[in-house]
């Protein structure tokens, strides 16, 4: 008998629950570029608010210990969820930034979140991606 030898190109995922999945063909090459930190605290707004109401957390004040941050800071992140849905997307689907600063930072959303009409929101998020 001979032995047969099989060789194939193969990479390890993320999987179900965290759990790394054998997977067959090239890794994936990673998006150039990094995502816009403004869209990484809007992702992070969503998920607190998930561990919120799922009650994994029993409030803001809870995330503020467990994250090592301020209450005044989880509350500012938590705003970004005051934003009109069709911005709260637009942020979250903002191109990767190759080099230099993000085109939009927290700051000038936070203008933005200040606003309670969602029309003046739009406004001021066109005044913001228009540069």
């Amino acid at each position: 008998m001979t032995g047969l030898t099989i060789t194939a190109k193969v990479h390890f995922a993320a999987g179900k629950r965290s759990r790394k999945e054998l997977r067959g063909g090239e890794e994936p090459k990673p998006a150039a570029g990094r995502v816009p930190r403004v869209a990484k605290l809007m992702a992070l707004a969503i998920r607190f608010e998930g561990l919120v109401r799922e009650g994994v957390v029993a409030n803001y004040a809870d995330l503020a210990r467990l994250g090592h941050v301020t209450r005044a800071r989880v509350t500012q992140i938590m705003n970004l969820l005051h934003l009109a849905p069709d911005i709260q997307e637009a942020i979250l689907f903002l191109p990767p930034v190759e080099s230099g600063r993000d085109p939009v930072t927290e700051r000038e959303v936070r203008s933005a979140v200040a606003e309670d009409d969602w029309r003046k929101q739009r406004q001021s998020w066109m005044t913001m991606t228009s540069r």
